[in-house]
């Protein structure tokens, strides 16, 4: 009978949403603008007031630079419907009706984008330029980002390496209502693919097994600055993170730099100047 059937509940996997997960999890989109911002104007000499978020997907940093000043404009370039609408549904959602008509966002190909005026930075964070596995192919697409930037306009772009990168290992990471975790499910010395997932795990137990999905080569430094200076940038520069004196660890800030240290994990950032 109805009154009798027991009412299941759903599992904390099952009631997830992956996109706010993620964003959660990955995303540092205030310290990003922080550092695109504070970098540009160090260069320019004046303040970037246009950015194309290439890979945006959910366009959280779209959202994030057009908050932070009312002449800031910004548009994300995705090629998966399925993730800008979430994106327009919550994040673009959340903001002031005037901070909305600053956003475009286009469902497209990044090859294909139709730039109507040129934007003063092209950024293309959290590694996914990784999908171009040949070097014809990320030539072309660094090319591609040159033709849609001002004459003084900068491609920033991050990347990851040391050793433990070419180990096929699990890192976790714990936040307050779930845990994260990173794998290299495999890496190919040969040619440099590598293959990542991103799961979560939760305090009932359950789990939302590969809610992310990269399949990437996996860039050297050396090798990207190569591709960049080819690409006709007139400036390839890394950034490296610094070192806290006191504690030893990274700090956040990141200067450039040509010597790092050999870390078994690390993160930094190229800027390309036009």
């Amino acid at each position: 009978m109805k009154g009798n059937r027991k009412q299941i509940s759903k599992t904390m996997a099952e009631s997830a949403d992956r996109h706010r997960l993620y964003e959660q999890s990955v995303q540092g989109v205030a310290e990003e603008y922080d550092f695109i911002s504070e970098t540009f104007r160090k260069l320019r000499k004046r303040p970037a007031h246009s950015i194309r978020e290439d890979f945006c997907g959910t366009a959280s940093m779209c959202c994030e630079w057009v908050r932070r000043d009312r002449q800031h404009t910004a548009t994300g370039v995705d090629i998966d419907p399925e993730v800008l609408l979430w994106g327009r549904e919550h994040n673009l959602a959340s903001l002031q009706p005037d901070e909305r008509t600053r956003v475009r966002l286009i469902q497209e190909d990044v090859f294909n984008v139709e730039q109507s005026e040129p934007v003063d930075a092209v950024l293309a964070m959290n590694f996914s330029y990784q999908i171009f596995k040949t070097r014809e192919k990320l030539r072309d697409y660094f090319r591609k980002a040159h033709e849609a930037l001002a004459d003084d306009g900068i491609l920033f772009i991050d990347a990851f390496g040391g050793y433990e990168a070419y180990k096929e290992i699990k890192e976790k990471r714990k936040f307050k209502h779930f845990k994260y975790i990173w794998e290299h499910a495999s890496y190919n010395p040969i040619n440099g693919d590598i293959l990542c997932h991103i799961h979560f795990t939760f305090p009932d137990g359950s789990r939302l097994k590969k809610a992310f999905t990269y399949d990437w080569r996996l860039w050297t430094l050396p090798e990207l600055q190569e591709l960049l200076s080819e690409a006709g940038y007139s400036r390839v520069s890394v950034y490296w993170e610094e070192t806290d004196e006191e504690s030893g660890e990274g700090n956040g800030h990141y200067s450039p730099t040509t010597v790092g240290e050999a870390d078994p994990s690390w993160v930094c950032f190229l800027v390309a100047e036009k």
